[in-house]
């Protein structure tokens, strides 16, 4: 990867649609989250967004979501075998949904050692778990072990939004607070806070200001509705844990990236929330 050659990375984006098997269209779910973002998401295989990120000289972190509340089209193995093949731009995470236990734990080591994933990424409300629940804690060793990091989603999620019973999930799996257990107890795993914690946005920059291995990405709201005090520690005390992302294919990283040039953001901190800090914490 060339990192000169880059104007930003992505830590955040989602892979919805296998080279391998027949496209089924969108979930309810993912249906629902269009509604919600005001935007219909486009399918694309991880080559296809490799394609789509080179042309825009962004590199990209790229994942999906291992629950039963939604079924995973694609696996681990093929964003990883895709990511590597266009290296380039890509950087595969893997999901594995805590409640597999053992078999989970057997899952993670034998996907860091044969497919070179890069970090891990976690939903809990939608996988149904409290990041400090001791369930998830032998998944977190083999991370920590790997010196990977672990992003998680924090906040309110569009999955869900506006079906009934939001769709079964429950936000407040997604505290940001109960990382704040999980960075005590895991010192040597990085921690990514994924998106504005709405609406625990405080909490949040408290953990990440307290937490030297806490980082926040800001995928998943344009950057004109970030609450002050969010621009305020980006601009200041967290100027270097704080990380461009997208939520790709749910906004775009045009849209975001022509939002955020109307954000009042020191030009000396512009690129290390687009590039910099990224490129540091998955030491590329």
């Amino acid at each position: 990867m060339d990192l000169e050659s880059l104007v930003a990375i992505d830590i955040h984006t989602h892979a919805w649609k296998s080279a391998l098997q027949p496209d089924a269209g969108l979930t309810e779910s993912q249906a629902a989250m269009g509604r919600y973002f005001r935007y219909q998401p486009q399918h694309a295989t991880v080559t296809e967004m490799a394609e789509y990120y080179r042309k825009l000289k962004m590199a990209f972190v790229v994942f999906t979501v291992d629950s039963p509340k939604e079924p995973r089209k694609i696996t681990n193995e093929e964003i990883a075998e895709l990511a590597h093949k266009n290296a380039d731009v890509a950087i595969p995470f893997a999901s594995i949904d805590p409640a597999r236990g053992e078999e989970g734990v057997r899952e993670a080591r034998r996907l860091i050692k044969d497919f070179g994933l890069k970090g891990f990424k976690f939903h809990p409300s939608v996988q149904g778990f409290y990041p400090n629940d001791g369930l998830a804690y032998p998944l977190y060793e083999v991370i920590a072990e790997a010196r990977l990091p672990a992003l998680f989603h924090t906040g309110q999620t569009g999955v869900g939004a506006g079906q009934r019973a939001g769709g079964g999930i429950r936000l407040k799996f997604s505290h940001p607070m109960y990382l704040d257990d999980v960075a005590a107890d895991f010192p040597d795993m990085p921690i990514i806070l994924a998106h504005p914690s709405f609406p625990w946005q405080e909490e949040a920059l408290s953990v990440a200001t307290h937490k030297p291995q806490v980082y926040i990405d800001l995928s998943g709201w344009s950057p004109k509705y970030f609450p002050p005090i969010l621009v305020q520690y980006a601009n200041t005390l967290l100027k270097d844990k704080v990380m461009f992302g997208s939520d790709y294919p749910v906004i775009s990283p045009e849209r975001w990236l022509a939002d955020f040039e109307t954000l009042n953001i020191k030009p000396e901190v512009r690129p290390l929330i687009l590039k910099m800090n990224a490129a540091k914490l998955l030491k590329l």
